[in-house]
Parts: structure tokens; C-alpha cells; sequence
């Protein structure tokens, strides 16, 4: 079947391209690629070593200065005076994680563990272009299918990524394509950010209304605390655990509605099932482990045998408020789960402090509305995502021309 061929465009190893857009193997348009050590070094401590990164150290366009250990000077000084990383220079991950890219933004000595590939880019290659082209799906899914399988961890052998077929345009568009790029990835990591400072000051603020610490105004007054055996006895609420719903039941009889698992945590959708139906206000918890407690607003759905669910059955409780305590409750790590959070388990595992029923309201409105918030910067984070996505396809391309 033949393939259209636009105009001012040709069919290269790497796809269609412009015409005025070379393709060549990687080693020519490279003044060295090369991993790091493979043999395992004797570690010391951070005062009497340098760092030693390993693949786990790159993770979405950037190399994380956290989690490394440290090498000898005497080893460090060997292999730094081989083969030295420095500023402008990419990291590429080839054993465990494939096909992870990132540009050194530091100056100090660090050495590379064989996990990395050291790639020291040409006169012809903007590095931080080279690491978008290298992060996209094409070169990813062409990493992914070159890996080898030996000893039971996957690897990439250098000399095929010396092989890749690179796409390089003139050096200025390849700085123009990489600061488009680059800033749509400030934005996204500025909405990163934003998000994460939401969800330490909505902890925080957990911190003190859950527990009568700051009040709403307008309340006051003692709170009750009762374990959730004793709300059970009172007839305020009900545990229960979900049915045994197999992929394979799922597969014969599917159906509309959404069915909850411990895989899906908070938003997901494990599949469809039409037994079984609920379609009220309830709690949801995984039951094999790790807690993740979840308000589930009324709607129908199931629930699978690795969840509980809780049934509010008393004006004294809010369900939202409740599910804010117990998730609350869950991040102080008070429970320990290794003996699983089964419903007979956790009746006795967690003390609710109930405050009246409209303060609940009140502190779980508060509370709600600070998730909405959450939502809608996850919501633009995602679309800014997916639109760097369409972005690198189109420009790394050569379908749309910045210059």
C-alpha cells in the first residue's frame, strides 16, 4: 500500500520528515555514547564519596538529585577521567525503566552506574531538542522493542541506541522546537507544584478541623468520640464487604455502570458489571491492604470482595465527613494494614470524633470544596499534558514548522 507523501516531505527509517531535515545514525551526529560501570562498587558514606546515579535517577525529563548512593574518590576519579558527565550532556536509562531522558543541569562531579547510557551530543544536536526527541513515543516505543531480555531484567544495548535513526534539523529550529517544548513543561510542573502545595494545605487543614483543633465560626461545644464498632452497635452505620466479581464474569455479562477495586483507587473504573447494583451514598476502602478510604457520592456501581463499604444509616453522621476522617485517620499511618482491613478489623482500628451533625456538614463542605479545587488543577495539568503530547508529535515531526 503506498503512503502519501506531502509535498516538501519524504518517507525516511524515522518517518516522514521535510525534505531539508537529515536522517543519520545516532553515533555521527554524537562525540560519544557509552554506560556507565558495570560492576557493583562498594558504597561509602556521602562525606568521603560523589554521587552515583542510576536509571531510577531519571524520571520524566529530569535527572531527581534524591534517593543515590555514593563511590570512592579513587573509583569516582577513574571513571570521571574516561568519560565525564557534564552540563549539556544526556542521561539515557537503559536497564529497568528504558528509554528515560534527561539533560545534566549541574556542574559538580557525579560518575553513572551501567543502568545509564552517557550520551555527549555533537555540534549538529541541541541537547535539550535531542531529549524531547528521545522522550517521545516513536523513540520510546522503538527502545521498548529493542530491549533484551537476559538474566530476567530487561536491558538496552548501547550500540543499538549508536544505531537509532536521529531526525536533525538545523540547529535553529531544533532551539526553537525545544523552547516551545520546554515551556510547556514549566507549565506543567508549575500546576505540579500548585497541586501539591493545595494537598499539603488541605492535610493541614484536615489537621485542624478533624480533630477540633481550629473551629468553623459559628461552633463550639464538646465532640463525641466513638470507635466504628460502636457507631455499628448504635445502628449510625453498617460495614460490609463487596461481592466476588472475577474479570471473567465481568467479560460474559458486562454492563453500565462502574464497578470499584482496590486497583483503581480513587477515579478509576475497573470495568462494568450489572449485579450487584448500589446506587447510594457510601464508603469505599480496599480491604487487601494500604486502606485508601473513598467518598463515593450517590450513583450506581459495585464494589468487588477486595473493598469494603460503609452505609451511613443515621442523621448523627455525614457520610462526607466521615470519609474525611477515616481518610484522615488512614494518612497518620495509625492502623498498621499488614493484617489487612477487613471490616471485622478496622471496626476496632479507628476512634471518629464526631462533632454535631452541622458542623460535619460545615467542615466537610469546607473540605470538599478544597478538592474541587485539586480537581480542576489536575484537569488542566492532564490537558496540558496531553497537549505537550500532540505538541511533540506535530513539531518533533517536522508536520508543523515553527521558523
Amino acid at each position: 500500500m503506498s503512503v502519501e507523501i506531502k509535498e516538501g516531505y519524504r518517507l525516511t527509517e524515522a518517518g516522514k520528515i521535510p525534505d531539508e531535515w537529515m536522517v543519520v545514525p545516532f553515533s555521527q551526529v554524537t562525540d560519544l555514547i557509552t554506560c556507565g560501570i558495570a560492576a557493583t562498587p562498594k558504597y561509602v558514606a556521602e562525606s568521603f564519596g560523589f554521587p552515583f546515579l542510576s536509571s531510577t535517577n531519571i524520571k520524566n525529563g529530569k535527572i531527581s538529585w534524591r534517593d543515590f548512593k555514593y563511590i570512592d574518590k579513587d573509583l569516582h576519579k577513574l571513571l570521571y577521567k574516561n568519560n565525564p558527565p557534564v552540563r549539556g550532556d544526556i542521561l539515557y536509562s537503559r536497564v529497568g525503566t528504558i528509554g528515560e531522558a534527561a539533560v545534566i543541569e549541574v556542574d559538580f562531579e557525579f560518575s553513572v552506574y551501567v543502568s545509564l547510557t552517557l550520551i555527549k551530543p555533537g555540534r549538529l544536536l541541541d541537547s535539550y531538542f535531542l531529549m524531547h526527541l528521545l522522550s517521545s513515543f516513536p523513540y520510546k516505543r522503538r527502545a521498548k522493542e529493542q530491549v533484551y531480555l537476559g538474566g530476567g531484567v530487561g536491558n538496552l544495548n548501547v550500540d543499538i541506541v549508536r544505531k537509532y535513526p536521529i531526525v536533525v534539523p538545523s540547529i535553529t529550529e531544533q532551539r526553537a522546537i525545544a523552547t516551545a517544548l520546554s515551556d510547556m513543561d514549566a507549565l506543567i510542573s508549575g500546576l505540579d507544584q500548585l497541586i501539591a502545595k493545595k494537598r499539603d494545605i488541605k492535610q493541614a487543614t484536615m489537621q485542624q478541623l478533624l480533630t477540633g483543633q481550629t473551629r468553623l465560626p459559628g461552633f463550639s461545644g464538646e465532640w463525641e468520640v466513638k470507635s466504628l464498632g460502636d457507631l455499628e452497635t448504635e445502628k449510625c452505620l453498617k460495614l460490609f464487604r463487596g461481592k466476588v466479581i472475577s474479570k471473567k464474569d465481568i467479560e460474559k455479562s458486562p454492563g453500565n455502570y462502574p464497578i470499584y477495586s482496590s486497583s483503581v483507587k480513587e477515579n478509576g473504573v475497573f470495568g462494568y458489571y450489572g449485579e450487584f447494583m448500589l446506587d447510594e451514598e457510601l464508603i469505599t476502602w480496599s480491604v487487601d491492604g494500604g486502606g485508601h478510604f473513598f467518598y463515593r457520592q450517590k450513583h450506581k456501581f459495585s464494589v468487588t470482595n477486595v473493598c469494603g463499604y460503609l452505609r451511613v444509616g443515621s442523621p448523627r453522621i455525614n457520610c462526607r465527613f466521615l470519609a474525611f476522617q477515616l481518610q484522615f485517620l488512614h494518612s497518620r499511618m495509625l492502623f498498621d494494614y499488614s493484617s489487612k482491613a477487613h471490616p471485622s478489623v478496622i471496626r476496632k482500628a479507628y476512634e471518629i470524633m464526631l462533632p454535631r451533625s452541622d458542623e460535619q456538614s460545615a467542615i466537610a463542605s469546607t473540605l470538599s470544596d478544597m478538592d474541587s479545587e485539586i480537581s480542576i488543577l489536575e484537569a488542566r495539568c492532564d490537558k496540558a499534558r496531553q497537549l505537550k503530547q500532540g505538541m511533540m508529535q506535530e513539531l518533533l515531526t517536522g508536520r508543523i514548522r515553527l521558523i
